[in-house]
């Protein structure tokens, strides 16, 4: 997928659960503050004052909803993010105006889909997308068409 966002000259800073065995993560914690700092930083670092469309899988959906909280995003690509309805985002929602787009697979067993309709729903520019007969990873088991609503949501991001 990155080499996509590449080719397309796509910025992009891609959020993933930043404690797990595989992740690269720099400092390995739970903290989502300290995870949303470490994403402003490197963020700004990287693309200097851009302002980012955030991609984020799972607890990264968390963090990347953190980070729209406090810092402007031209838009929210969640993958079956989770602990979605916590009262500080809630209270946030309305006042998120750009394109947000999430992503479930209808056999998700760790994102509840019920909480992420109601997610859509509290959001104004938001719009579920049901990957139907996929996991908690839908967007790796079809990664086709996780590409075309990535490109989607970077051109309603970039009008």
């Amino acid at each position: 997928m990155t080499e996509l966002l590449k080719e397309k000259h796509v910025p992009f800073l891609a959020l993933d659960m930043p404690y797990g065995l595989k992740s690269e993560c720099q400092p390995k914690t739970r903290d989502v503050e300290v995870n949303v700092s470490v994403v402003r930083e490197a963020f700004q670092k990287i693309f200097d004052a851009e302002v980012p469309v955030l991609v984020g899988a799972s607890l990264g959906g968390h963090v990347a909803l953190r980070y729209a909280m406090r810092f402007p995003v031209k838009g929210l690509l969640l993958m079956a993010p989770v602990r979605v309805l916590e009262e500080p985002l809630v209270q946030a929602y309305s006042q998120f105006q750009f394109p947000v787009r999430i992503i479930c697979g209808s056999e998700d067993h760790i994102a509840s889909l019920e909480e992420l309709r109601n997610l859509a729903d509290k959001l104004p520019n938001a719009k579920l997308k049901v990957y139907e007969g996929e996991g908690h990873a839908a967007y790796l088991a079809r990664p086709d068409r996780f590409r075309r609503d990535l490109l989607e949501l970077y051109a309603l991001a970039e009008q």
